[in-house]
């Protein structure tokens, strides 16, 4: 009986052993490539941060593939193609990051879209279109990754002579915020079982020269701007009630030239802004009272050519750059004391001709 008792408890022992292997969570980061029409699929050594490239990448887009961006579930990739006027949308193998594209891709988005965002239950997307001035709204099926347009889309941003960029929805998935290039930042509610949009009160909201990036804190209480023309991040906290943004005090805070795209980790303590201009990434820690950015020690820190597009690993130990003018990826380790940042071994890595947007995506093993 003893021997038993013992035979079973090892082979349910195994077994446990063997279902947590086939869930070990990995790690794949995907990069758009503007002029090779493509995008380059790698996978993350999770001790080191190293990056291999997935078998079959890079995978074909459409013209002049931009900004890119993952469902919550980690189970879809969608991919501006800006002179393509459209979105490629692709299911992800969760064991090996390869894609295959969904049944009806490219879907149509408006002209010259720029910036793309899912709200956090994965039921909604939402592209920012520079040259027709509008936002292109889709639902998403949730079995299929297919996009279908959403009533009243596109929906216009603002007054003729706006030029929607970046867009991102706050962590509650209730408000929608667009940076325009015409300095000034719109912001809209969702409305939850369409997806529609309607203007917050207040918006617009004034930014620096030249608004290109805007990302919500994790916390949901702040939002930030790169002020591309400016060489400054404007910060605002946000009114969970309202949506409207409220400048911070002491912005806005100084960044390199031309920062173009930023990240912050998963925790929302670090703040990290790519300054294509000046081939560096700066580094801040966030107050968490007030949202208020102070420079990491050592910060800003050497990228490639040309920084563009900035993501954060999943579990906040590594950050990732595109180099669009240099076609590699920089990877860093982030102290996670400090938020220093220092090159991981290998780094930088090959991408295709002028990587611009980046995006990372945990998965379960096959």
């Amino acid at each position: 009986m003893r021997e038993r008792f013992s035979i079973a408890a090892v082979l349910a022992l195994l077994f446990t052993l063997t279902s947590a292997y086939a869930q070990t969570a990995r790690y794949f980061v995907f990069v758009t490539n503007t002029v090779s029409n493509n995008v380059t699929a790698f996978e993350i050594n999770p001790g080191a941060g190293k990056l291999s490239t997935v078998v079959g990448s890079p995978f074909a887009a459409g013209d002049s593939p931009n900004s890119v961006v993952a469902d919550p579930k980690g189970k879809f990739l969608y991919v501006i193609n800006e002179a393509g006027r459209s979105v490629s949308a692709y299911t992800i193998n969760p064991g090996t990051g390869a894609l295959t594209m969904i049944a009806g891709s490219p879907f149509p988005a408006g002209t010259k879209p720029e910036g793309i965002a899912i709200e956090p239950t994965g039921k909604f997307l939402y592209v920012a279109n520079d040259g027709s001035g509008n936002l292109s709204a889709f639902s998403i099926n949730s079995s299929t990754g297919a996009l279908s347009a959403i009533s009243g889309s596109p929906f216009n941003v603002g007054k003729y002579g706006s030029y929607p960029t970046g867009l991102t929805v706050d962590p509650t998935g209730k408000f929608l915020y667009v940076a325009n290039w015409s300095g000034n930042v719109f912001a809209y509610s969702i409305k939850p079982r369409s997806g529609t949009l309607s203007e917050v009160r207040g918006s617009p909201f004034a930014t620096g020269s030249g608004p290109w990036s805007i990302v919500v804190a994790p916390t949901g209480r702040f939002v930030y701007v790169a002020d591309s023309e400016a060489g400054t991040i404007s910060a605002y906290s946000l009114k969970p009630n309202t949506g409207a943004l409220t400048p911070i005090n002491g912005s806005p805070f100084a960044a390199g030239k031309s920062p173009f795209g930023f990240a912050m980790d998963p925790g929302g303590k670090f703040f990290y802004v790519a300054n294509n201009g000046s081939g560096s990434v700066s580094a801040y820690v966030t107050n968490p009272s007030t949202g208020a950015l102070a420079a990491v020690g050592g910060s800003p820190f050497a990228s490639g050519t040309g920084p563009q597009g900035v993501a954060a690993e999943p579990t906040g130990k590594f950050l990732y750059v595109t180099n669009h003018a240099g076609n590699t990826i920089s990877a860093y380790a982030i102290n996670s004391d400090t938020g220093a940042l220092s090159a991981v071994v290998g780094s930088p890595f090959t991408a295709g001709s002028n990587p611009s947007g980046l995006t990372i995506v945990k998965t379960s093993g096959p």
